[in-house]
């Protein structure tokens, strides 16, 4: 079977240099040169130059999506090595930029270097690869011996090996379609509000009158406080019409708007639902949702329908 893995840098290729860990070339060329058997029928194209997912921006999502739709005829799977900090919100901007892919997309990475001792890069790679040409068709994360959902994951854990989890779907990482259809991702201003006691309702102004899009943090499963400043902020952006997509600080649950009266100032401006989703998913739909139309009532129902097991449909 013929796989391209797209290497874009993270640490599982990375050296040690005197200010730290840093992306180099040859890296995963090499391991791979080690262990021709899981190789055979591998083509790597690697980012040049290679980056740390901090650096990671949904330009090089759309450059990795653009990547695999150019090739897709060529290959029967994909593997995306990638850095772990970002590595949830690219896998789930690839799953929304990927209409009707039928083919398996594995994204990975490594908590240490391949070319430190004791990485669990090898086997995360290899792991990986084996997907590729196993796996059903849709963007899923291999790491720590476990295939997850592309649009349901989250980095759980700064340190251990098993940093990932993903809540579980019935319905697969990929938007449903006949053929593949590619997405472009634009660049689009989308700012990520916390709600906290006491917090600085300022900021939400502001951010309600520069923004394209807001991605609002909120607690437990849909509670905000009912404030005059927040109130003003959610009228700005209701009156700008951008729109505004609301998800749990929790990392299990998700929310459910309508619940506690507490909610009543969402429900009141408009504010989407995000349901379970995680706020990767949510802060890559949102993305997508902006370029996907300029229409805000196109935006706002594709922000409301669970598009590829991100966020679990209503009943």
């Amino acid at each position: 079977m013929a796989i391209l893995l797209i290497h874009t840098g993270g640490t599982i290729g990375m050296i040690a240099t005197p200010e730290g860990f840093a992306p180099a070339s040859g890296v995963i060329e090499g391991f791979l040169a080690d262990h021709a058997d899981a190789s055979e029928g591998v083509e790597i194209r690697a980012f040049a130059p290679l980056i740390d997912s901090a650096n990671a921006t949904p330009a090089d999502w759309d450059r990795i999506a653009r990547e695999i739709a150019t090739h897709y005829d060529a290959f029967d799977g994909f593997v995306v090595t990638h850095g772990t900090d970002t590595l949830a919100y690219t896998a789930g901007a690839l799953c929304f930029a990927l209409e009707g892919l039928g083919k398996p997309v594995i994204v990975t990475g490594a908590m240490l270097p391949l070319t430190v001792e004791g990485s669990d890069g090898g086997r995360n790679l290899l792991d990986a690869l084996d997907a590729a040409r196993s796996a059903e068709p849709g963007v899923w994360v291999q790491f720590a011996g476990r295939l997850l959902h592309g649009a349901r994951v989250r980095k759980s854990h700064s340190r251990a090996f098993d940093a990932f989890n993903a809540d579980p779907s019935e319905i697969p990482p990929r938007q449903p379609g006949a053929a593949l259809r590619r997405h472009p991702i634009a660049p689009a201003r989308i700012a990520v509000l916390a709600v906290a006691p006491g917090m600085e309702e300022s900021l939400f102004e502001h951010a309600a009158q520069v923004s394209d899009g807001l991605v609002l943090r909120c607690y437990g499963s849909g509670t905000a406080p009912d404030t005059a400043g927040l109130r003003q902020a959610l009228a700005t952006a209701q009156a700008r019409a951008i729109p505004v997509i609301a998800v749990s600080q929790c990392p299990e649950g998700g929310i459910a708007l309508g619940t506690y009266a507490a909610g009543a100032v969402l429900r009141d401006h408009g504010v989407i639902d995000g349901r379970d989703m995680t706020v990767e998913a949510a802060f890559a739909k949102l993305n997508h949702a902006l370029s996907f139309s300029p229409d805000r009532h196109a935006q706002q129902a594709r922000l409301g329908r669970a598009l590829c097991g991100e966020m679990t449909p209503e009943l």
